[in-house]
């Protein structure tokens, strides 16, 4: 009988709830990180799927971005990464995908702001030539313990940032993407589960739900497909930049697997999706949630 510690996947190891308390002012930054979050630059290989690509990320700096942006460059993708203004990350993320052999740009700014968006997609096609992916993944949430508590500045914020941003991204790039590109949206288990506290971002999850199903139909007619990824907790700058010391220290502990997921875990299915291999999906949602149904 092997040892079973032998056998066990090594993104566990330091992984695993209670973390060390923390907390960051928002949007956070992963080189701040007490575990670092895992994104792949150890354990990703690739083989070719997105060769000569072209893909935008938004919220490519850091997190589930970066784990996808690392994974899109080592199948072969040119990689422009959108942040907010997370400068040092998004150069490590830079970092990664030239070391893949393939080129990147950084592209900071508010998605908030439509004349960003269409930015985005210009500046994306002018410096690649082309634009193949786009991955809506970018998000705000903060948590409240009652919604007296919920202002609606607040309540703004994440709904422009997580559902209007994909509204603006999405309908920018239809009029740049040949047939064959694809759009993948990031949704969540809130959408389906949603926690009192995060009922703002849980709200835009829902919505990102319905908009990718909406989507799919129309955007197909162009040949270009329209999907979305649904993770479960995932260790993030953006839950200590969100979560209160001693709920983070504890985040993802109630999952099935006992542990929140690496941002590494969620990048194969962002790059299937992205991949000729999902050529006959479109309009799903692909839960990655450690456990925890998409119902």
């Amino acid at each position: 009988m092997s040892d079973q510690s032998t056998m066990q996947d090594p993104r566990m190891e330091g992984a695993q709830p209670p973390f060390p308390k923390q907390e960051q002012p928002y949007p956070g930054f992963e080189s701040e990180m007490d575990p670092k979050p895992d994104f792949g630059e150890d354990s990703y290989r690739g083989s070719g799927k997105l060769k000569d690509r072209v893909a935008l990320i938004t919220g490519a700096d850091s997190g589930i971005g970066r784990a996808v942006a690392l994974a899109f460059a080592r199948e072969g993708a040119d990689i422009a990464i959108a942040y907010l203004d997370e400068d040092e990350d998004a150069t490590e993320t830079a970092r990664v995908v030239t070391d893949a052999g393939r080129r990147s740009v950084t592209l900071p700014g508010d998605i908030r702001d439509e004349q960003h968006c269409h930015d985005l997609i210009t500046k994306t096609v002018d410096e690649f030539g082309r634009l193949d992916i786009l991955v809506n993944n970018a998000a705000f949430q903060s948590t409240q313990d009652s919604i007296q508590e919920l202002t609606s500045e607040l309540w703004d914020r994440a709904f422009k940032t997580n559902i209007y941003a994909t509204f603006y991204l999405s309908k920018a790039a239809l009029t740049r993407m040949p047939p064959g590109s694809v759009i993948i949206n990031t949704a969540s288990i809130e959408a389906y589960q949603p926690s009192p506290t995060l009922i703002h971002y849980a709200s835009t999850k829902g919505a990102i739900v319905t908009f990718t199903k909406a989507l799919a139909q129309e955007a197909i007619k162009q040949g270009i497909r329209v999907n979305a990824v649904a993770p479960g907790p995932v260790w993030t700058p953006l839950i200590p930049a969100t979560m209160p010391a001693d709920k983070n220290a504890k985040f993802g502990a109630d999952s099935p697997m006992g542990r929140p997921a690496q941002p590494a875990e969620l990048a194969p299915a962002y790059v299937f999706l992205a991949s000729p291999e999902a050529s006959y999906v479109n309009g799903e949602i692909v839960g990655v949630t450690g456990g925890k149904p998409l119902s």
